[in-house]
């Protein structure tokens, strides 16, 4: 009896998983289809002058890849003003033999290095930020992470995004470009074919507003108008947390068709489980409902749980099947779109398990390591050191 009430359970539950299976593998096929809506041309800006262009750069160390991320927005055909402004806070920091090599390298550039340790709150990157903007020189900031590898047309495109009405603020996606060797590869094929196709589906559908640091383009003084940086000197999310303030501020944000990619550097699991914690805990903290709900978005680890739970049954091994086309589907989408492979296809479905057991894991962390060092994180975002 009491065998036959377990069995009966299971089944039921492993009937469940089937269905949350098929419903994640029709969101893999929606997700590919809006990601072309995402990356859609814009129009053509109205003609006039190129805002001058201030990019802030904070690095922090000579990490792979380094020169060629930082290479790419000297590379740039925007033909307004532009300055490049670098920061390091540590004054040993090897990141600054880089910036002399692109000096020598591009003399005609307007580059500045910013060397200055002044903390002003728990997230370092801020504080660079910080330092770093008393040298910014034209009217349009954009804040960009040292790993971000940027396509030619990158400033052009958010130049052209901040130039619609009411739009405060521009960010663009991103994906993954390892830079390093299979770690890193791992780590590249998550970016680009589960975060990816995520955005393009919350933006499709209007389910996200996103504001991430691969870029924020912003007027200098829209950044006034949202509290300056010094509002997001203690939280974990500053990029969200930035783009909620431009918002509140009465201004608009808006995602550019600008894919750039983002140099992952892992050279060992933990180092992958430990970046990939802390973004799943950022997220969880800026939107808990819907983070919970993106549940349904890992069809190939459902479908398995689906057929261990119902020893091998038809309908499990089927939502299986499907679960694979449909993420291979949406592979082979990303893959066109940006160029090339991020990583193996017969790595995907390991790929999404590390993602789902990621995603299962984020509801345990309560505190994230950055840069080396650990925060607290409270119900409200913001950190601790500890």
């Amino acid at each position: 009896m009491r065998s036959g009430v377990v069995a009966f359970v299971s089944g039921w539950i492993g009937g469940a998983f089937v269905a949350l299976a098929l419903a994640g593998a029709l969101y893999q096929l929606l997700a590919a289809r809006l990601l072309a809506r995402l990356l859609r041309p814009a129009a053509a800006p109205e003609p006039g002058p190129p805002p001058g262009i201030t990019v802030l750069k904070p690095l922090h160390g000579a990490e792979p890849g380094l020169r060629g991320a930082l290479e790419s927005l000297l590379a740039q055909d925007y033909q307004g003003p532009l300055q490049i402004v670098f920061g390091v806070q540590n004054p040993a920091d090897p990141a600054q033999a880089v910036v002399g090599e692109l000096r020598r390298a591009y003399p005609d550039r307007d580059i500045a290095l910013v060397i200055d340790p002044t903390p002003h709150g728990a997230n370092r990157k801020i504080a660079n930020l910080i330092n770093m903007r008393r040298l910014a020189r034209h009217e349009v900031l954009v804040l960009a992470d040292s790993d971000i590898v940027a396509p030619p047309g990158y400033l052009k495109g958010l130049a052209a995004a901040l130039q619609a009405p009411g739009v405060g603020l521009v960010t663009c996606p991103y994906h993954g470009q390892a830079a390093g060797g299979g770690w890193s590869r791992l780590a590249a094929m998550g970016l680009s074919y589960q975060f990816l196709p995520s955005v393009a589906a919350g933006v499709g559908l209007g389910l996200a507003q996103p504001s991430m640091g691969s870029t924020i383009a912003l007027r200098a003084d829209v950044l006034d108008q949202a509290g300056g940086l010094q509002a997001f000197a203690d939280v974990l999310a500053d990029d969200y947390a930035l783009g909620a303030a431009v918002r509140a501020a009465g201004w608009g944000t808006c995602v550019a068709p600008v894919l750039v990619a983002h140099n992952c550097t892992e050279e060992t699991l933990a180092e992958v489980v430990r970046h990939e914690l802390r973004w799943a805990r950022t997220v969880r903290g800026v939107d808990p409902a819907g983070f919970a709900g993106s549940f349904v978005t890992y069809p190939t680890p459902l479908a398995v749980i689906a057929v261990i739970l119902t020893s091998g049954g038809a309908p499990a091994l089927a939502a299986l099947a499907a679960a694979l086309a449909c993420r291979a589907w949406v592979r082979s989408e990303v893959d066109r779109r940006v160029g090339g492979p991020s990583g193996p296809w017969w790595w995907l479905p390991l790929r999404d398990g590390l993602s789902f057991a990621i995603f299962m894991g984020s509801f345990f962390v309560r505190a994230v390591d950055w840069r080396g060092d650990r925060f607290q994180v409270d119900p409200q975002g913001g950190l601790r050191r500890i």
